[in-house]
């Protein structure tokens, strides 16, 4: 999904002729804690609260700070990850986004880009979650959707992470069932190193085992 595609419609830009007080209002007014600063038709900066409230003189208009202003944005055609990554990076609390021609064609709020991120990871989807860690020379995406359906399951969303701490590739696998421990045991027969598992982990024939075994505990 592109950025474009998640424009905000409520969310104004301030100007280089308003005052300070008139921008931190404006900013409590719609709830976020940076505006985008506009002049000419052109995208000049992402204006913070934290500057603004800086300023002693709330009367001075926004132009007096403008080598403490910022330029972050993204393109139009950018993907709606590369916002997300801005956000967190920056912790901004909307992130402005532009044409070729530097002219703001709108924002992402950053609670927006969540949304779409838990969307984009099938994170309300039910499903088991499996984490391996390997080697990043053994990381095999093919090889691990063979094992995943090989055992009646297909993979829903595969995430890999560099943990720069271990030296390892952290695999991050959705699955489109919560039953994983078969799953489980085919990674574990391949030499696989399954760091955590999240799913149900009983099967029929384990709960008739926990059955069988209750009643004998019973009648003794």
């Amino acid at each position: 999904m592109l950025v474009k595609e998640l424009i905000a419609d409520s969310v104004p830009a301030l100007h280089l002729h308003d005052t300070i007080f008139n921008s931190i209002q404006l900013m409590n007014d719609c709830q976020v804690l940076h505006l985008p600063l506009e002049g000419d038709g052109k995208f000049i900066g992402l204006v913070s609260e934290e500057l603004l409230l800086q300023t002693a003189d709330e009367t001075k208009e926004i132009h007096s700070l403008l080598e403490s202003i910022p330029f972050f944005a993204v393109k139009q055609s950018d993907h709606f990850l590369t916002a997300l990554q801005l956000g967190i990076e920056l912790k901004l609390s909307i992130i402005p986004i532009i044409d070729e021609e530097n002219s703001l064609t709108g924002v992402i709020n950053y609670s927006d880009l969540l949304k779409y991120a838990s969307e984009y990871l099938n994170v309300t989807t039910p499903g088991g979650i499996i984490v391996l860690e390997m080697e990043h020379t053994k990381y095999s995406i093919g090889e691990i959707c063979r094992l995943v359906e090989t055992n009646n399951a297909q993979v829903m969303q595969l995430n890999t992470a560099f943990n720069s701490q271990t030296g390892f590739l952290q695999v991050n696998i959705k699955l489109n069932k919560t039953e994983v421990a078969e799953v489980v045991a085919a990674f574990q027969r391949y030499d696989y190193q399954v760091k955590y598992y999240f799913g149900d982990e009983l099967f029929e024939n384990e709960l008739r085992s926990n059955y069988e075994n209750l009643m004998n505990y019973l009648k003794i």
